[in-house]
């Protein structure tokens, strides 16, 4: 137990008030069940530390805990539940409880045995976790954690501090809102680095581009090689042919998924290549995109294939596919609060509504000449014209 106190006051000593991220505000501390989820790396263990530290005044009412401490290996959550509960803590703060076998019964056998504790969890293996709201019922509060915007960017890097915009906001009013955020930065250098070095928080951390992507390539072989084995039952074999995968991946432009191909490439079968696909894309890695509309068709093979965020893609491989790169940052950015789809015509079908094409300054409206509610999302230029839309302004809608 006193291993893991001194963790716990350590955690929270090292933790800083520099920046709270978007989700800070959005939760409702006061529920009795908070889950946590999102993409390893992208923040959640600073939220929680974040929330102790400036809302207890007395630490020894709240209690962070990591699952994955070797303490569990011959203890239980309920031991240690018991033990803070007789001691005075009123909230608990468990982290990657993925990594601990059974989390959502002995969560739920604690929320209906301690009535008036407080628990909030965290974890990175999305698959699980969205089972867990099922089992869970009406107890669970859930939240979704994203990486930094190019906004939060600018913010953390303390480069400028813009206030968010929406979709329809950026839609209706483009022009006036990147005139204003353009007048105070350069904002294309910015919007340049971000794409190679800015969606991991963990980038203040880091000395160089290398040791950058050196932390997001640990962040790959840790969801692969330990997060998705706790939640999947799953062959060493095939788990070296996700890593293939994403570099094989990597390495494309964007495309219609060709499953033979990529079936010979990896030497697997169909059923396998679908099922990697559908764990890679759950643990945050990849991002499938299926065609637009409901039904049995969009339950099958997905019809492309982004990278979860451009940072990854590159961590992977260089030179990169400016393409993918671009689609890939539009799909982060729009997936915290919009739905997106693959389209008849277009790149990408954003809330089955608004049809976007993604390409460089000159790209030309000619595949989507005359649809409604269509827009080009344009890189490399500062401000748009008409229903032509920077790309880098979509980075500013959390």
């Amino acid at each position: 137990m006193e291993s893991l106190i001194l963790a716990y006051n350590r955690r929270l000593e090292d933790t800083k008030f520099e920046y709270f991220r978007y989700l800070y505000s959005k939760i409702d501390w006061n529920e009795r069940l908070i889950g946590i989820k999102g993409a390893r790396g992208v923040g959640k263990t600073t939220l929680i530390l974040q929330h102790i530290k400036r809302s207890f005044t007395n630490r020894n009412n709240a209690f962070y805990v990591s699952l994955d401490h070797i303490w569990f290996s011959t203890h239980t959550l309920m031991e240690l539940t018991e033990y803070l509960y007789t001691h005075g803590v009123t909230h608990i703060f468990l982290d990657e409880v993925h990594r601990y076998p059974n989390w959502i019964r002995e969560i739920k056998n604690i929320y209906d045995g301690y009535p008036t504790l407080h628990i909030t969890f965290t974890g990175s293996s999305l698959l699980e976790i969205d089972n867990a709201k099922a089992d869970l019922s009406r107890r669970l509060r859930m939240y979704h954690l994203e990486g930094l915007s190019f906004r939060e960017y600018l913010a953390i890097n303390k480069i400028a501090d813009i206030p968010a915009v929406s979709l329809n906001e950026i839609i209706t009013n483009h022009q006036q809102i990147a005139s204003q955020i353009t007048a105070k930065i350069k904002v294309l250098p910015h919007f340049e680095k971000y794409v190679q070095q800015g969606y991991y928080p963990f980038l203040l951390e880091t000395t160089s581009l290398e040791s950058y992507y050196e932390r997001i390539q640990n962040v790959i072989s840790t969801i692969i090689e330990n997060d998705i084995p706790t939640v999947e039952n799953i062959e060493y074999d095939t788990l070296r042919k996700a890593k293939r995968l994403l570099v094989l991946l990597a390495q494309m432009a964007p495309f219609t998924l060709n499953i033979s191909s990529l079936c010979a490439a990896l030497a697997t079968t169909r059923n396998q290549l679908i099922k990697l696909l559908s764990l890679l894309h759950h643990s945050a890695l990849l991002r499938l995109l299926y065609t637009e509309g409901k039904g049995l068709k969009a339950l099958g093979k997905p019809e492309k294939i982004l990278f979860n965020n451009p940072n990854l893609m590159q961590a992977l491989t260089q030179p990169v596919d400016t393409g993918t790169l671009r689609e890939s940052f539009f799909a982060s950015m729009m997936n915290q609060s919009h739905s997106i789809q693959f389209p008849t015509q277009g790149d990408l079908l954003v809330d089955n509504r608004y049809l976007f094409e993604i390409g460089e300054r000159g790209k030309k409206f000619t595949q989507i000449k005359d649809i409604p509610d269509s827009f080009i999302a344009a890189d490399e230029i500062e401000i748009g014209f008409g229903n032509k839309i920077p790309l880098w302004l979509f980075g500013m809608m959390y």
